[in-house]
């Protein structure tokens, strides 16, 4: 059975982590496998223009698997080296993989966040949270660290002072708290989730799919390169997009609602 189920309507994929009796724990290479396979699909295909990403059951993902790490099988099998290169190979080419898409995306997050789950999440650009989320950074309660980004995407969401507190204590927090720190940025009923997720998704994929792709790009580089250079790359990015087909039909499409 797939990790990994992907549904597209129109432009729009759903991915679903689909390991309920697991709670979506991210524990396998294949399971690390199919999740970059699956942006890697997205990324080259142009008409994807928004990728959802929520989890079946009630968690959207439990983290790793303890009892592995218990047992040092699996991800903490081997020597440290062989640990390390394992982590390199495996869970942290899912960073790469979805924070570095092009396209938006969006956590629908379902249920428990938790470890790598809220990393996961993290690494989305949009948050939604059912009223049933709960999120913890709770490497530490285990005696190890967030070895899949997490000390990188966590302050860059809610900022250094309260990702701080999060990593250095491993609490879990509800969702009402998750919103106040604008870990996510609205909490629904578990009822509504996907169809506000899907709602949002709908909204943004009414726009022009490269003007989508090359402003997150921008965002993405804002983050650590100056401004200057940032300018200059907009320059770019600006002249690209001027010379789209999807640009042309775009002003069109806004000068016949003036008339």
């Amino acid at each position: 059975m797939s990790f990994v189920l992907a549904e597209q309507a129109g432009a729009v994929v759903t991915l679903t982590l689909n390991a309920p009796e697991e709670r979506n724990a991210l524990s396998t290479q294949s399971q690390w496998d199919e999740i970059v396979a699956a942006c890697e699909r997205i990324a080259r295909d142009p008409g994807v223009k928004v990728l959802i990403l929520t989890g079946a059951g009630s968690a959207f993902c439990a983290g790793g698997n303890v009892k592995d790490m218990r047992d040092k099988k699996g991800i903490a099998g081997g020597t440290p080296f062989q640990i390390s290169e394992g982590y390199r190979h495996g869970i942290q080419r899912i960073p790469l993989a979805l924070y570095n898409l092009d396209v938006p995306t969006i956590a629908a997050v379902n249920g428990a966040a938790i470890g790598a789950g809220c990393d996961l999440a993290c690494m989305c650009d949009i948050r939604i949270g059912s009223t049933k989320a709960k999120f913890a950074e709770s490497f530490v309660k285990l005696g190890i660290i967030p070895g899949d980004g997490g000390a990188w995407l966590l302050p860059r969401v809610v900022g250094m002072s309260r990702a701080a507190e999060l990593t250095f204590t491993g609490d879990t927090i509800d969702a009402a708290e998750a919103l106040r720190i604008g870990l996510v940025s609205r909490v629904v009923a578990p009822e509504d989730l996907m169809q506000e997720a899907q709602a949002l998704a709908a909204r943004i994929a009414a726009n022009p799919a490269p003007a989508l792709r090359m402003a997150k790009r921008l965002m993405r580089e804002g983050q650590h390169m100056r401004l200057d250079s940032l300018l200059e790359m907009s320059a770019a990015f600006q002249a690209i997009a001027h010379h789209t087909t999807e640009h042309d039909q775009a002003l069109e499409a806004f000068l016949n609602t003036k008339r």
